[in-house]
């Protein structure tokens, strides 16, 4: 088992992963820009060390600092946690060449997987059903353009093949508007990834967004932790996830998690990861793969009892799966509310100190936050305080669940998104099962 960890992440997923460490028996380090200096997991860790300034340029995303530091304090392993660096296979290869653990996939799988022109050829190569597409770039020559369009099928969607968070992608719906649609996108791809390569798809009208866990020991041992359904999203990014997914083709479902397991034999997958897809009409349709522990992992983990973080830190110590596949049963229905520090009516973030945080509690409620009385939540990095994740015997029960543990959540001195997620706790159509991932914006009047 690992013996060191350092933790190169900020926040409720720190906390998350130093809370698995100490279960392990594994000592951490924490890492922290100056404005982050009174974070919970800092105040924990065994060590802690400032890396730099308040931007994340500087410290989350000071790849030289990071290392230094894990070389000051003799450290084994690096966890890189969700965002910041957790997909930069130049961060995973600079770990691995240091001498050091990188807690997931190799360099090369997450090369393969962040570029989603080859993510998609593997996946196909795998057996994993993909969307219709263009099976690469965007042809050069304008005629062969449209003639793919016409063989795909308008509407069409143009996206940057190092994309991601909503931007670089572009809906068309006709021939007369393409070329010059795929040309705007290949300038926004250049200017917001350095990469103006994009592909083509065929656009889904009213899709479902619903993802598939997994886990993997790069020793040619793969599971899956079934399906989750985060359809309820505003601007690409998720509101409120539940798992399992409800109303799915039961035959489809089967197939599909089959598929991620097979694919994640096939590439040699190491760690823990997640099958993004869009779901229509009984099909699914890969779009992406994350080669990191999700922010709604904790949906999973309550329906299937299995530790997510503790499975990727036993992968990292070179433990085969302590799993199989006949070993992972459902259990009832979860689902997670994100609480942001934005307002409910405008999303405008709202940083600043909080003068009395209550959590709620009872039975089936979970709560991952970073937050305590007397916190200042800083206006630098992203808005999210906290999860709350309710499970129960069935869906309604855990809804119902999740709407009184909202109630009794209170967060003074800023302002939450609490009042939308007791709104959609509630919502008919939701509570009804299988809204797509237009729903919240059009309840929104966005």
């Amino acid at each position: 088992m690992l013996d060191k960890v350092l933790i190169a992440n900020r926040g409720e997923i720190a906390l998350r992963i130093l809370r698995a460490c100490k279960e392990l028996g594994i000592k951490t380090v924490a890492v922290h820009s100056k404005i982050d200096r009174d974070l919970l997991h800092v105040r924990l860790a065994d060590e802690s060390i400032c890396i730099g300034p308040n931007p994340s340029a500087q410290s989350y995303l000071n790849i030289p600092a990071i290392i230094s530091a894990a070389e000051l304090t003799d450290t084994s392993a690096i966890h890189p946690g969700y965002g910041f660096l957790a997909e930069n296979a130049d961060f995973a290869e600079q770990v691995e060449r240091s001498g050091f653990t990188f807690i997931g996939p190799k360099a090369e799988t997450i090369r393969l997987m962040g570029d989603k022109v080859s993510a998609i050829k593997a996946m196909k190569a795998a057996g994993v059903p993909t969307v219709p597409g263009s099976n690469g770039p965007v042809p050069t020559d304008p005629e062969e353009c449209l003639r793919v369009a016409n063989e795909i099928g308008f509407p069409v969607i143009v996206k940057a093949a190092a994309g991601g968070g909503g931007r670089g992608m572009r809906v068309v719906h006709n021939e007369g508007s393409l070329l010059k649609s795929i040309s705007i996108t290949q300038s926004e791809a250049g200017s917001y990834f350095g990469d103006s390569t994009v592909y083509m798809e065929k656009f889904l009208q009213n899709p479902r967004h619903v993802e598939v866990q997994v886990l993997a020991d790069g020793q040619g041992n793969a599971v899956h932790l079934y399906d989750r359904d985060c359809s309820l999203q505003r601007r690409h990014q998720k509101v409120l996830e539940e798992a399992p997914a409800p109303m799915l083709d039961e035959a489809s479902r089967q197939a599909c998690l089959k598929s991620c397991v097979d694919a994640c034999i096939k590439i040699n997958y190491r760690g823990a990861g997640t099958f993004e897809f869009l779901y229509e009409d009984g099909h699914f349709y890969f779009i992406e793969m994350n080669t990191r522990v999700q922010v709604e992992h904790p949906v999973t983990e309550m329906v299937t009892g299995v530790d997510i973080v503790k499975e990727q830190l036993r992968i990292a110590s070179g433990l085969p799966l302590s799993l199989k596949q006949e070993d992972i049963k459902l259990n009832g229905h979860a689902v997670e509310a994100r609480i942001n520090a934005e307002d409910s009516k405008t999303f405008m973030p709202c940083p600043g100190k909080v003068e009395y945080f209550h959590a709620p509690g009872g039975m089936g409620v979970r709560v991952d936050s970073h937050l305590y009385s007397g916190y200042s939540v800083p206006p630098t990095y992203d808005s999210m305080i906290a999860k709350i994740i309710c499970h129960a015997p069935d869906r309604t029960a855990a809804l119902k669940r999740l709407s009184g543990a909202l109630d009794e959540t209170f967060i003074d001195g800023i302002k939450t998104n609490i009042e939308l997620q007791k709104e959609l706790a509630n919502d008919a159509n939701f509570i009804a099962g299988g809204v797509n991932i237009h729903y919240l914006e059009k309840k929104l009047g966005l």
